[in-house]
C-alpha cells in the first residue's frame, strides 16, 4: 500500500497546472469523484497535504482521500470548458462522492423556433431535430433567465409565457397583460418587424453584445452621478450578468438551422472555393480520438446534400498501438475505409475533409498511394485558425467565419469529433466496468458476462444482494457471497465511531 500511495504522488507532482477535471478511483477502478481545477497540479495536491485544515475538519473529503487509488485528467482550455466537461462527466460516472449536477439535469438552451411565423426564445434542455435555432449551453441558469427578461425589454420579443394576439392590418400584440404597459410603443408591430427583432435578438446570443454593453454601462454612470445608487448597482450586476451569459458559449456549441435552401446554398458554396468540377453532395469526414495514447478510436461521418447520413457513419477501432500518432492512425482509417469501397466496387464520395492540417491530410493521401487509388479532392481542416489546407500544391484558405461553406465544414468536423468521442468514451467505460471484475478471482468470461448481462452495468451489480446474485446462473451461495463482500468492502468494515 505504501509504495501504491508514493507512486501516486509522484504521479500527482507530475500533473500539468492548467485548467482540467481530475477524476479519482478507488482500487476497483471505479470514479468516486469528479472535480474542476483552474490549476489541475495544485488542486489535486491539496487534498494529501496533511497541514490541510479543511480536508481533516470534513469527515467525508477524508473518507474520500482515503479511498482514492488512482487519479486521472483531462485538460481543458479554460475554466468554463473545464466546469461544462465536469457537469457531463459527472452525470456519465455518478460519483458517490459528487453532490452537484447528480439530479440528471443539463445545462440550459435557448430555443427559437424560426419556422413560426412568430419566434418564442425558450429554455429547454436537450437539442432536438425540429428546425429550431439553439444557443449554448449556458452554465449560469439564474444569470441566463435575467438575460432573457432583459433581451425582451430591450428587443421587444416574445418568450415562452407570451400569447400574441393578431390584429387587423397585418400587426400584432405581443403581450396582452401588464407587461403590454412595460414594452410600451413596441409591444404592437408588424410581422416583418418583429422578424428583424428576432435577428438583432439571436446576434445578441451569438456574441454580438458590444453595443447592448455599452449603452448599460453609459446609463449605470448616469444613474450612479445622480446618487440613484440602487438602479446604478442593478445595472451593474446586469451588465455582468448579460457578458457572463454569451461569454464564449458558442465555442462548445454551434447551432445550425435545418433548412433545405441553406444546405443547398452551402453545397454550391463549398463547391465554388475549393473549385470542384463536381458539387461535393456526398461528404466524409474523419477524426481521431484517444486519451492520453490510450483507446485510440477514429470516426467517419457522411453528409449527403449538406445533410447528415447518419446510417452511414462508421467508427474504427485503431489497430496496432498507435498511440498518439495522428497520422499513423489516420493513414490507417482512411486506407480500411476506401480500400473496403474499392474492394466491393462502390462509389467514392465527392469530397474527403480529414480534421487536422497538412500532416493529418498528407497520411490519408499516402493511404489511397498505398491503395493505388486515385483519391476524390481532399483537404483538411485545421482547427487551430479554421484553415482550409489541401492534399495537392495550392497554398491553405482561410474563409471568413459566416462563410456558408466554412459552416459547413464546421459542422461536419464537430459531427465526426462528436461521433469520435462518443465511441471513446464508451470504451472507456467498458474498460471500467470489465476490469472490476477481472480483479476477482474464481469469476470467469461467462459468468462475468452473465452477470453484466442480468444486471446491465456494474452500478446495478453492486445494489443486487446476495439472493439476487445467486440467480444467475453458475452463480453458487458461496460464488455470491464473496463477490458482494468483494462489491461492497466498506460494509465489511465497522461502523466509525461517533
Amino acid at each position: 500500500m505504501q509504495n501504491e500511495k508514493h507512486e501516486l504522488g509522484r504521479f500527482i507532482r507530475s500533473m500539468p497546472q492548467t485548467s482540467g477535471v481530475y477524476l479519482m478511483k478507488d482500487r476497483l477502478g471505479q470514479v468516486i469523484y469528479v472535480g474542476k481545477a483552474k490549476n489541475l497540479k495544485r488542486r489535486v495536491s491539496s487534498y494529501f497535504q496533511g497541514s490541510r485544515r479543511f480536508i481533516r475538519a470534513q469527515p467525508k473529503i477524508a473518507a474520500m482521500v482515503e479511498m482514492v487509488w488512482e487519479i486521472s485528467y483531462h485538460q481543458t482550455r479554460n475554466e468554463t470548458e473545464a466546469l461544462l466537461l465536469e457537469g457531463k462527466l459527472i452525470k456519465q460516472y455518478r460519483p458517490r462522492y459528487n453532490t452537484d449536477f447528480t439530479d440528471d439535469k443539463q445545462f440550459l438552451l435557448v430555443q427559437v423556433d424560426l419556422q413560426n411565423k412568430l419566434p418564442r426564445f425558450r429554455l429547454c434542455r436537450n437539442r432536438k431535430e425540429d428546425g429550431s435555432q439553439y444557443y449554448g449551453p449556458f452554465a449560469q441558469a439564474g444569470m441566463l433567465r435575467s438575460t432573457l427578461a432583459e433581451m425582451r425589454k430591450r428587443f421587444g420579443i416574445l418568450l415562452a409565457d407570451a400569447k400574441p394576439v393578431l390584429l387587423e392590418g397585418g400587426r400584432v400584440r405581443l403581450y396582452e397583460d401588464a407587461r403590454a404597459e412595460i414594452f410600451g410603443g413596441h409591444n404592437e408591430t408588424t410581422l416583418d418587424e418583429y422578424r428583424e427583432r428576432v435577428d438583432q435578438a439571436c446576434a445578441f446570443l451569438e456574441g454580438k453584445t458590444k453595443e447592448l454593453l455599452k449603452e448599460l454601462k453609459e446609463e449605470m454612470v448616469k444613474r450612479a452621478e445622480a446618487m440613484d445608487f440602487e438602479r446604478a448597482a442593478k445595472l451593474r450586476d446586469l451588465t455582468e450578468a448579460l457578458a457572463k451569459t454569451v461569454r464564449k458559449t458558442k465555442r462548445f456549441t454551434r447551432d445550425w438551422v435545418k433548412d433545405d435552401l441553406l444546405e443547398e446554398h452551402a453545397v454550391q458554396a463549398l463547391g465554388d472555393v475549393l473549385e470542384l468540377s463536381v458539387l461535393p453532395r456526398v461528404i466524409e469526414c474523419f477524426d481521431v480520438s484517444h486519451v492520453s495514447g490510450t483507446f485510440v478510436v477514429a470516426s467517419m461521418v457522411r453528409f449527403v446534400e449538406g445533410r447528415p447520413d447518419r446510417k452511414s457513419y462508421r467508427r474504427f477501432k485503431v489497430k496496432g498501438g498507435m498511440g498518439n500518432d495522428d497520422f499513423a492512425s489516420m493513414y490507417e482509417v482512411v486506407g480500411r475505409r476506401y480500400g473496403r469501397l474499392s474492394h466491393e466496387g462502390r462509389a467514392m464520395p465527392d469530397l474527403v475533409v480529414i480534421d487536422g492540417g497538412i500532416g493529418q491530410v498528407g497520411s490519408a493521401g499516402e493511404a489511397f498511394r498505398e491503395l493505388q487509388i486515385q483519391p476524390p479532392p481532399l483537404i483538411g481542416l485545421a482547427k487551430r485558425e479554421e484553415t482550409i489546407v489541401f492534399g495537392d500544391e495550392r497554398g491553405e484558405l482561410k474563409l471568413p467565419k459566416r462563410d456558408p461553406a466554412l459552416r459547413l465544414l464546421q459542422r461536419l468536423r464537430d459531427e465526426a469529433h462528436r461521433f469520435a468521442n462518443q465511441f471513446n468514451a464508451d470504451l472507456r467505460s467498458k474498460k471500467i466496468r470489465e476490469s472490476v471484475l477481472d480483479d476477482f478471482s474464481g469469476l470467469g468470461k461467462v459468468k462475468r458476462a452473465s452477470l453484466l448481462d442480468k444486471f446491465g452495468s456494474l452500478d446495478a451489480l453492486k445494489k443486487a444482494n446476495v439472493e439476487e446474485l445467486q440467480s444467475v446462473d453458475g452463480v453458487g451461495p458461496k460464488l455470491a457471497s464473496r463477490l458482494f463482500a468483494f462489491l461492497h468492502p466498506s460494509s465489511m468494515k465497522p461502523e466509525p465511531q461517533r
